[in-house]
């Protein structure tokens, strides 16, 4: 009797942990006797007449737990960028004999996943982004690291900082949601967050012109600011970048590094930690998560319960409606944004 078949796949952009949840999900579906198959490039190696897989067998899953990016590739391809795209998917699917599909994703990749599943598509999905700002869950594969990545980064500008009396500020990704700011702004006791939860009007600004001259009375020469890259300025374009002239999202935090010195006396300097926060080793809670998340899918797929999310619910690994995913991201929850704002400065 030929082998069940499942297959695995990872879109959009990549996170540190997504091999480790590949791992997981492979080795506990080979041994509850499945072939696993892994999609290459996300929904891309699903469109077209002929499906670009790799199997995904004990050998070639070994010695990939702490690799960042992810052995199966990724693109930001969605089967409804295309005409009849999701009709391909279904016919890729049909032809590969898979059971069903696990797909690693954020919440775009997610939002299609749920599409897919309305259209009969048997899917799982396993939340993965930096950004963290998945409906349904707690946290998502790969957030615990970038936290850990910018907060080494505010670690070392402090230093700086200190030893120029300057105002340093880092720039951290977060279009939507400002979770990296917020968590890794707590851990380094930064002077001042700022996020796209929370808009910068003109009273704010002076809050934070006040609060870096009041340090200054102090004898306090420097200051570090920690600012995620969609945080809005009231009366400003929302989108910037390092040149100032781009609609391409980012170099907030040089515009406010702007702001800063036009209105003090103080040396100020910004960075944008850019792409370094996704890649690289992840750290032992986005491991562990990963591998949590994986195991915990195959055993839905075991058990025939498709179309849900495996989620963390009170620090418990568990599953959700693949729905919980709609109604946009998930935003930061402004009582723990509270308690790193009550050390401003």
């Amino acid at each position: 009797m030929d082998k069940k078949r499942i297959g695995i796949l990872t879109s959009g952009g990549d996170c540190p942990g997504l091999n480790a949840a590949i791992r997981a999900a492979a080795k506990s579906a080979i041994a509850a006797g499945y072939d696993v198959i892994g999609i290459i490039r996300g929904w891309q190696g699903l469109l077209g007449e002929k499906s670009n897989i790799i199997l995904l067998d004990r050998i070639n899953t070994s010695n990939i737990i702490d690799r960042g990016g992810t052995i199966l590739s990724t693109s930001r391809t969605s089967p409804f960028d295309i005409e009849d795209g999701p009709q391909q998917v279904l016919n890729s699917v049909k032809r590969l004999g898979l059971e069903g599909l696990i797909v690693l994703g954020g919440d775009g990749t997610l939002n299609c996943t749920l599409e897919m599943w309305q259209m009969g598509l048997p899917v799982i999905g396993i939340p993965k982004t930096i950004d963290n700002d998945v409906r349904g869950t707690e946290y998502c594969i790969g957030f615990q690291t970038a936290v850990q990545v910018a907060t080494d980064a505010l670690d070392r500008l402090r230093s700086t900082a200190a030893s120029h009396h300057r105002v340093m500020i880092l720039e951290v990704m977060g279009r939507n949601a400002g979770w990296i700011a917020t968590y890794a702004g707590m851990a380094n006791g930064a002077d001042f967050i700022l996020i796209p939860e929370i808009i910068m009007d003109d009273k704010k600004i002076d809050r934070l012109i006040q609060m870096l001259v009041d340090r200054g009375k102090r004898g306090i020469s420097f200051s570090i600011i920690v600012v995620a890259e969609g945080t809005m300025i009231k009366g400003k374009t929302h989108k910037y970048n390092i040149e100032g002239k781009s609609s391409k999202l980012g170099g907030v935090g040089r515009f406010m590094a702007e702001i800063i010195s036009s209105r003090t006396d103080f040396n100020t300097r910004f960075s944008a930690l850019g792409y370094v926060q996704r890649g690289g080793t992840p750290v032992a809670y986005d491991r562990s998560l990963a591998t949590h998340f994986g195991v915990r899918a195959i055993e839905l797929v075991k058990e025939g319960k498709y179309g849900r999310l495996v989620a963390l619910k009170n620090n418990k690994v568990t599953d959700v409606p693949l729905e919980k995913v709609q109604g946009g991201i998930r935003p930061v929850d402004l009582s723990i944004y509270k308690v790193a704002e009550k050390f401003f400065g």
